[in-house]
């Protein structure tokens, strides 16, 4: 007779219950991401106006060495973190892009059409505003700082919508923020880099075609593609483009298919299996028919999922928390308040706030006027202005834009840091509000809970 103690299900320990799964419940969140980042920035603000600055600028500019003797090279860690780290967050945004146009969201014109019109009013229109507003200043260089939105806070603050935001407005906003990011690399690659190299130029087109020759081949190994990627970053940085694009032409490099149909895998599979239960019962050979099913799975799952699993978690929990820390920390002061009426922090606020929301919501109204594509989800327009203004949330490329626009100038850097805070926060409150108290949406059209 069973032992009713060993049937019974065991209790969770109360450690695992009490403190580890309501860990593992929010790092499942959608919004986790962007509270994570949120924490951060607040963390760098906090310790660039407090007594702990210097301790915080000394961190910054810790120096590490690469290398040995007359071959190392020398950099900060603010260097490694926004030339380096930052290459990694731009090749995982390479294959999101990539595998949205190839098979998500995007994989159709007629999908990807509204959303890629909303994008470039969302960039023209706040980069007219903040040029005007700086037109013959030293901030004019800035005009990109405002074009980019961020997908984690956006989204955050939309999945604490649900109930408010209809489903297709969520995935239009998310499709948005892709081609924003694709604008945005575009922006980087053609206005903010440094003399052209030729010879150097050179040498990155023939290793785009390698990694055009590795896709063709398939190659699924991790660390032919790394090595292929960081031979084209450092060449594209001696060429005069800024590196960080590497990470780009790499993600959107890696193969979003399967090389077999997931029947034609399964199949397969089936035949294997079936072969394998006929025979006699020998240990050693199924322990390597194991492997060999292993390989028939890895047909299924293609390299670009495979990678984006792996990496995502890692920059949205690892590199751009850290990037926001890094780069966050402006020093307010009493004056804060008067400084964010000059014509940098004022560009930057205005164009994230007004220059999102206006882009956005007039090019998708004359798109969806003009029979260029359909309302998303049906929605009223009021709900769409509200997914229009979280638009204006813009954070890390808005950052990244501001590092490349003012490099050596610091001061012009920090009222850049300013008007980008402001801006976000102000889009991200003033939206949330909108959208909170203009009503729910019908349970059929809220997003699903991800959590």
């Amino acid at each position: 007779m069973a032992d009713p103690a060993a049937a019974a299900p065991r209790r969770p320990n109360p450690l695992f219950a009490g403190v580890v799964r309501p860990i593992q419940e929010f790092f499942r969140l959608e919004a986790a991401s962007g509270v994570v980042l949120l924490v951060t920035a607040v963390l760098a603000l906090l310790a660039a106006n407090s007594p702990l600055e210097q301790a915080y600028r000394t961190l910054l500019e810790f120096p590490l060495q690469l290398g040995a003797g007359g071959a190392s090279v020398t950099f900060s860690l603010q260097e490694l973190v926004n030339d380096g780290l930052m290459t990694v967050f731009f090749f995982v945004v390479g294959m999101e892009i990539k595998r949205e146009l190839v098979v998500g969201e995007l994989r159709t014109p007629a999908r990807a059409l509204l959303p890629a019109v909303a994008a470039l009013g969302g960039m023209v229109v706040p980069g007219l505003i903040f040029f005007l507003i700086n037109r013959g200043g030293p901030g004019q260089q800035g005009w990109g700082i405002p074009m980019a939105t961020d997908i984690a806070f956006c989204v955050g603050v939309l999945t604490l919508l649900r109930a408010h935001v209809a489903n297709g407005l969520k995935v239009f906003l998310t499709a948005l923020a892709v081609f924003d990011d694709l604008g945005g690399i575009v922006v980087i690659a053609l206005f903010y880099g440094h003399g052209v190299e030729l010879p150097w130029l050179g040498l990155s087109a023939v290793l785009l075609a390698v990694l055009f020759g590795l896709n063709r081949r398939y190659a699924r190994s991790g660390f032919i593609w790394a090595a292929a990627g960081l031979a084209l970053w450092y060449a594209l940085g001696k060429g005069g483009v800024h590196p960080t694009i590497s990470g780009v032409f790499l993600g959107m490099a890696i193969p979003a298919l399967p090389p077999r149909s997931l029947r034609d895998t399964l199949r397969a599979l089936h035949d294997h299996v079936s072969q394998l239960v006929a025979r006699p019962a020998d240990e050693d050979l199924e322990a390597a028919e194991v492997l060999s099913i292993e390989e028939h799975l890895e047909d299924v799952e293609a390299p670009l999922t495979r990678f984006v699993h792996l990496l995502h978690p890692m920059v949205a929990f690892g590199v751009m928390p850290v990037f926001a820390f890094v780069n966050s920390g402006v020093r307010l002061g009493t004056g804060a308040a008067g400084t964010l009426w000059s014509a940098v922090p004022m560009g930057a606020a205005l164009g994230l706030f007004l220059g999102k929301q206006i882009g956005i919501f007039l090019t998708t109204f004359a798109a969806v006027k003009l029979r260029l594509a359909p309302m998303p989800g049906g929605a009223p327009l009021y709900k769409l202005y509200g997914v229009a203004i979280v638009g204006g949330i813009g954070f890390t490329v808005a950052l990244f834009m501001a590092q490349l626009s003012y490099p050596g100038h610091a001061e012009l850097l920090d009222l850049a840091k300013i008007g980008i805070l402001a801006g976000s926060l102000v889009s991200g409150v003033v939206g949330f509000l909108f959208l909170r108290f203009s009503g729910r949406v019908p349970a059929s059209q809220a997003p699903a809970d991800s959590s």
